[in-house]
């Protein structure tokens, strides 16, 4: 089983990656985490989840171990294969699909193209209780002022609009432009609301 490739980054596209290491070109699908995380760099090393399969060897090649053990834990459940497992990890981040697993939030899931309720419970069923024994951090407030966020919000709420559609207005605005002004946010948040 290959554990990691590290060399020099040949090609680099949204779906895969190619790394020369030993001259050999070594094919490697990616979500859009890892091609961001990759862009601009000559080398790559990348943590891979080999496929081997009777009419292919697929490699799935991943920017750091978190990434790598959720994509595992995703297609163990049942009806969820590799592809799928892969637009989950384009569609959100590591954080925001364990916080949508820990949290039971369905929506969240069937937010990705080609979940459907039953495989969004399913997954939910399986994978909270191991999530819920790791940390659960939300990458993306460590960026951000977080008073600007609950100012924007309790205005937001104030002017009558539900928490819950506040909070993902408002995530989402912060997460595109982390420096936005509580009255950008809040003008952005009114538009999309």
């Amino acid at each position: 089983m290959i554990e990691y490739l590290f060399g020099q980054l040949v090609e680099l596209n949204p779906a895969f990656a190619v790394i020369e290491l030993s001259g050999m070109g070594y094919y490697v699908h990616v979500s859009l985490n890892t091609f961001t995380a990759l862009k601009g760099n000559k080398t790559a090393k990348l943590f891979i989840h080999e496929v081997i399969r009777e009419d292919a060897h697929l490699l799935y090649g991943f920017h750091n171990h978190d990434e790598r053990e959720l994509f595992r834990m995703l297609i163990s459940v049942s009806g969820v294969g590799a592809n799928t497992g892969i637009l989950f990890l384009s569609s959100l981040s590591v954080n925001e699909i364990k916080t949508a697993i820990v949290s039971g939030d369905v929506d969240r899931l069937k937010s990705v193209k080609g979940i459907g309720l039953k495989t969004a419970q399913r997954i939910i069923v399986e994978l909270k209780d191991k999530l819920a024994k790791e940390p659960v951090s939300n990458d993306i407030f460590n960026s951000m002022n977080n008073t600007t966020r609950e100012e924007a919000l309790s205005a937001l709420v104030t002017l009558g609009f539900i928490k819950k559609s506040a909070e993902k207005a408002v995530d989402g605005i912060l997460r595109g432009n982390p420096e936005k002004t509580v009255e950008q946010i809040i003008k952005d948040a009114l538009k999309q609301m």
